[in-house]
């Protein structure tokens, strides 16, 4: 069989503020020559990553070879909020929980991720401002919020997971603000500088994986035991392929109208001065994720040129896997109202960068995993934990294709096949109006 692969090097909208702040990368090793592998990985985010080093570590002789259609850090994964997350967060849904034995099957499962991702960051030499695993605080700045948080608390103990409400002086203790009622704090979930973890992921794995960057798949084609990747310079043959590119599986085919497009909106402002910064109060780094999953992510980072914050709100869903300019810019308002609300006294403070990026979901939140065809893998659709998910997904993938045997295999295999969306216009329509809905609920949680 012969895939042609619908062009997906573009839609990543806006700068990524990541990205952008890191140190300029070296020169993209584009792929100009046929070579021949024995395992190809297409797509250089967390999942992708993730297959490339477990295949080097079982298979320390073989040919790795990963491409990304862009450079490492600039795409989907490289633009999250940098939570990596332990316990079930399930943000579909009105809650973050689900089934107590799912989630505890989920927490186990993604804790195996955490660790792989510690010790990638061990081996590598990261340094704690790309990874550390300190733990999240979910903030509550309405009672509904507090009520989700007061439920979300009472599932985690009963999960045995540990757990520790937060007060509103505890609250302003670590932000600065007086914008949160309560908060819940949980340890076990990693912070990351998400670009600066792929792209020290992938300068990690160099020398036991082949990494070539702006070299996007333009079609695949199964030719007797191989398969034979074609570049727009060059070709890959290899006997093994594993396809971690998340939503972007329906370009290489796959499961068209099965997979769910959101994209979420995030601003990083400029480097505030040190005025500022005694101003803003608090402690030098703070992360919130919201009591209601449709409200706003919110960090304080420090860098060297000073510190940072960055707002993360607004989801659009879009039928195709291509994001907008227009649409960061309309996304602009929400967030400096959202950031004008919890930091009143930083009245001249902009937004530096501003850019989107995309989730994959199912309609029943199941993964897309496992043999596509005979030697054509998939590690996709994380339902919006990419961070812990994707890892996971990407270990998983490798030791699938390699003929191992786990549960968490086994569990990954035995999930229902993603569900049909409805036709269009009508999944558009009534995507869009479901997430309206959801954002004038969260309210002051925005």
């Amino acid at each position: 069989m012969t895939i042609t692969v619908k062009s997906y090097a573009s839609g990543n909208p806006g700068i990524s503020g990541w990205d952008a702040i890191l140190a300029p990368p070296a020169p993209a090793n584009v792929l100009t020559s046929a070579i021949v592998a024995d395992w190809l990985v297409v797509g250089g985010g967390f999942a992708g990553l993730a297959a490339a080093r477990r295949l080097a570590q079982l298979h320390p002789t073989d040919r790795i070879v990963l491409v990304d259609a862009i450079r490492i850090g600039a795409g989907a994964a490289g633009r999250s909020s940098g939570f990596m997350i332990d316990l079930p967060h399930d943000i579909s849904a009105d809650e973050y929980t689900g089934a107590m034995d799912a989630d505890k099957q989920q927490t186990k499962m993604n804790r195996v991720a955490l660790d792989f991702a510690e010790d990638a960051a061990n081996a590598y030499g990261f340094s704690k401002s790309t990874y550390d695993r300190r733990g999240k605080l979910y903030g509550a700045a309405t009672a509904k919020g507090e009520t989700h948080n007061q439920a979300y608390l009472a599932h985690l103990h009963k999960l045995g997971e540990d757990a520790e409400w937060r007060t509103a002086a505890e609250m302003k203790a670590v932000t600065g603000l007086d914008y949160y009622q309560s908060g819940l704090f949980t340890p076990g979930s990693a912070m990351i500088q998400p670009a600066g973890f792929v792209r020290g992921m992938a300068a990690g794995l160099a020398p036991k994986c082949q990494i070539y960057e702006n070299t996007p798949i333009t079609s695949l084609k199964n030719s007797n035991s191989d398969w034979v990747a074609s570049t727009p310079r060059g070709k890959i043959t290899a006997p093994k392929v594993i396809l971690a590119v998340n939503g972007h599986l329906q370009s290489f085919g796959f499961l068209r109208r099965r997979l769910m497009h959101i994209f979420l909106y995030a601003s990083m402002t400029r480097p505030l001065t040190q005025a500022e910064s005694d101003a803003a109060g608090g402690l030098k780094d703070w992360d919130i994720v919201p009591s209601d999953p449709m409200g706003s992510t919110v960090r304080k980072i420090s860098t060297p040129a000073g510190d940072r914050i960055i707002v993360r709100n607004k989801f659009d869903y879009l039928a195709d896997v291509i994001g907008s300019e227009k649409r960061v810019a309309q996304s602009a308002a929400m967030h400096d109202k959202s950031f004008a609300a919890r930091f009143p006294m930083l009245t001249n403070v902009d937004m530096e960068y501003r850019w989107g990026g995309r989730l994959c979901l199912t309609f029943n939140g199941v993964p897309v995993f496992g043999a596509l065809e005979t030697g054509l893998y998939a590690a996709c659709a994380q339902n919006g934990l990419g961070a812990s998910k994707g890892i996971l997904a990407g270990i998983l993938a490798a030791e699938h294709a390699s003929g191992q045997t786990n549960p968490y295999i086994d569990y990954y295999l035995a999930q229902a096949k993603p569900t049909r969306l409805p036709p269009e216009p009508f999944s558009t329509i009534g995507a869009t109006a479901y997430l309206r809905w959801k954002e004038y609920q969260a309210g002051a949680e925005l």
